[in-house]
């Protein structure tokens, strides 16, 4: 019985850490994207004063409208947090109304940021109008860009979970990993909101 007992344990020692090991894959992709906005955001410090005789940030953002961005994008972290902690419970209904109210949150934080872009381009105010604004584009829309993945993301693992309501291990990884990636969105965003909005209008 021993040595049963001696030869099963290593074997169920290496299951254990399957999803240990995928989880720490992704935190090793999540470093190479804070590699990516640690360039822009280092880019956009460079290039914050570059105006080429246009407005800057005072003249041109509206801070309300960044603000409800803002809060919308950490609800939905927070919203995130409840699905997960649905998850863990093994209740696919909770974790898909959770769900919902993310994506409908990130639906419109990024519906608010497209119009902000589309306002900016039809005043004339795009890229190629100065350093300034170029670098800022690049960086809201890689940011969007993530969102907008976390998104479809999402939508995929609601659709395993319909398919999938006892909720296996592999499932509650899958949401780890998006949570992951979530809350690393709302992170950047902080920042983007600090040290491109606030220290552009103050």
């Amino acid at each position: 019985m021993l040595q049963k007992t001696l030869v099963l344990d290593p074997l169920d020692s290496g299951e254990e850490h399957v999803p240990s090991h995928s989880v720490f894959g992704f935190w090793l992709y999540l470093m190479t994207d804070c590699v990516i906005f640690a360039s822009l955001f280092a880019t956009f410090g460079v290039m914050a004063h570059q105006f080429a005789g246009g407005p800057g940030g005072k003249e041109l953002f509206d801070i309300q409208g960044v603000a409800l961005e803002t809060v919308m994008l950490l609800l939905s972290s927070i919203t995130f947090g409840f699905a997960m902690l649905g998850a863990h419970r093994r209740k696919s209904g909770t974790v898909l109304m959770w769900l919902a109210i993310t994506f409908l949150l990130g639906l419109g934080f990024l519906w608010l940021e497209f119009r902000e872009f589309g306002h900016l381009l039809d005043e004339g105010f795009g890229p190629g109008r100065s350093a300034f604004l170029s670098s800022f584009f690049t960086l809201l829309g890689t940011h969007g860009l993530h969102v907008t993945l976390g998104l479809v993301w999402m939508a995929v693992l609601a659709a395993q979970v319909i398919c999938n309501p006892e909720l296996s291990e592999r499932e509650i990884r899958r949401l780890t990993c998006l949570s992951l990636f979530w809350h690393f969105l709302d992170i950047v965003w902080i920042g983007v909101f600090t040290f491109v909005y606030l220290a552009s209008v103050i």
